[in-house]
């Protein structure tokens, strides 16, 4: 027997994760969303995961267009974050407009620039689980940008790497 969705929310706080935007394009409209749940799965080929909520506006366009890419967003993208959170209310194509400078790598799916790293994939594998779909990725280009940190996410707000680096310091 389970725990219930409030427990698992609960204790989820305490996992702190990097902050991505998962993007895509299908056809002339771009899609994306806000996401923490995103892993590696392999070196040998190189693979990473996404769990996208199935009611998430992006979930179909995924899909179907058949790639994505995992941005790896930067403290400076706090706010970028917040909208593809659906946090101002502003949806699908319109969610990149007036904010971030975009362009495409190898599958033509959008790459927010002043990322640490963003992971150009094209979709190989999809697994229905509960209401997630989990979306494996083989990763054929990538952007990085070596003075970039990541943002984190942890219990319920948004920290910034050298806040950590500080606190470990004075520890």
């Amino acid at each position: 027997m389970s725990i219930d969705a409030a427990a698992f929310k609960k204790g989820m706080r305490h996992l702190a994760a990097s902050v991505t935007l998962i993007t895509t394009r299908h056809g002339d409209l771009r899609g994306g969303l806000t996401a923490t749940a995103v892993c590696s799965v392999s070196a040998e080929p190189p693979q990473i995961l996404v769990c996208v909520n199935k009611t998430a506006s992006a979930h179909d366009h995924i899909g179907e267009a058949g790639f994505f890419c995992i941005n790896i967003l930067s403290p400076d993208h706090r706010k970028i974050a917040e909208r593809f959170a659906g946090m101002d209310g502003v949806e699908g194509d319109d969610r990149f407009c007036d904010m971030g400078d975009w362009i495409s790598l190898t599958t033509g799916a959008p790459v927010l620039k002043g990322c640490p790293v963003s992971f150009d994939c094209k979709l190989v594998t999809r697994v229905a689980a509960g209401t997630h779909t989990i979306y494996i990725g083989e990763i054929v280009d990538l952007a990085l940008d070596p003075t970039a940190t990541p943002l984190l996410y942890a219990d319920g707000a948004f920290v910034h790497v050298d806040a950590l680096k500080k606190a470990a310091a004075a520890a």
